[in-house]
């Protein structure tokens, strides 16, 4: 019997080696070792021998047993390693199928052409959480107590603070500026940078507002700052971003954070200035306030306003956007529709 089981070893070593398929080596395992198989077939004989044979043989049956369960596993790694991924050999002559390409939204294509064009002026790049409290969103930057922005007509506050105050009671940004009078109690002054980001208002949405946009706020605190040299950094950067001069005019404006406060506009760039709905037909766009920081808001920041002056704009990023691709609905840049986004790829 011990000769039989090792003539039964040798054979399915060498039949497991030449199996070519996964098939074929299933039908080799039932052969050897399946309930029907040779080498159970030889252990059902085990009765017959003395005990001291049938340990011994029993013994061996075992180690084969393993060898030959191991040959199957090695067998069938080596098929699957060497398996084709093809049913039949590729033509190679044929055209492969294209990847599908993304790209960056048109808005963050602004938002890092704008950190280009700040980083090359010195300015540092600012960012933080999209919730903020009423402290840093309304009261650092002298707005009043009953100013309607406070309503929730215009904030969306978050749930369980409605009825708090100050630093408790939170709420959706509804604009950046709060982030400067946070990053200036931090930096102190002289300070040169630039806060970009998403904000929420709770108001209709047309073809020029969303009720979850972009801004691009920009603030220098200095000594001495002239207001002249912030209406050269807003030529400036318009022209480093359009690549070209665009005409510029101020009005002035009426902002509770900066003191004076103006409205920024700049000519429309969808229809060259002739009027447009875009622009309501008067040939420019607000596109950001600007002003010198008021001095509530340098005091909020820990500054004393006899010493420090400077210059604010908050960039409406989206508008911006519009007028750089000649877009007349803002709302198609927050659409998701491919069909629209893919044009800026």
């Amino acid at each position: 019997m011990t000769d039989k089981l090792k003539e039964i070893r040798l054979a399915g070593l060498e039949a497991f080696a030449a199996a070519e398929t996964s098939d074929q080596l299933e039908l080799l395992r039932q052969q050897y070792l399946g309930k029907k198989g040779l080498l159970t077939e030889i252990l059902k004989g085990l009765g017959r021998l003395s005990p001291e044979e049938r340990r011994q043989t029993g013994q061996l049956a075992n180690e084969i047993k393993n060898q030959l369960a191991g040959a199957i596993e090695s067998r069938k790694e080596e098929l699957l390693a060497n398996a084709s991924l093809f049913v039949q050999p590729p033509d190679l002559t044929i055209p492969g199928t294209g990847m599908a390409r993304g790209g960056l939204h048109p808005v963050t294509q602004m938002c890092y052409d704008l950190n280009d064009a700040f980083r090359s002026l010195n300015f540092e790049i600012f960012s933080e959480d999209e919730i903020t409290s009423e402290l840093y969103a309304f009261d650092h930057l002298n707005f009043p107590p009953g100013h309607p922005a406070r309503e929730t007509m215009d904030t969306y506050w978050i749930e369980g603070t409605e009825s708090k105050h100050g630093a408790e009671r939170l709420c959706l940004r509804p604009h950046l500026t709060g982030g400067s009078v946070r990053y200036l109690q931090k930096h102190g002054a002289p300070a040169r940078f630039v806060y970009p980001g998403r904000v929420f208002r709770n108001e209709s949405t047309d073809s020029r507002h969303e009720r979850a946009f972009f801004q691009y706020e920009a603030l220098i605190v200095d000594r001495d700052f002239s207001f002249s040299s912030g209406l050269l950094l807003v030529r400036t950067i318009l022209e480093k971003v359009f690549g070209r001069e665009i005409p510029v005019r101020m009005r002035a404006g009426f902002f509770p954070f900066v003191e004076p406060g103006f409205e920024i506009d700049m000519a429309c760039q969808v229809c060259g200035g002739e009027g447009c709905p875009v622009c309501q037909h008067s040939g420019w766009v607000e596109v950001m306030p600007g002003g010198s920081p008021h001095p509530n808001v340098l005091r909020a920041a820990g500054l004393d306003p006899d010493v420090w002056s400077g210059f604010f704009i908050n960039i409406g990023l989206d508008r911006l956007v519009m007028m750089r691709y000649g877009v007349d609905d803002v709302r198609l840049f927050h659409s998701a529709d491919l069909r629209f986004l893919e044009q800026f790829r």
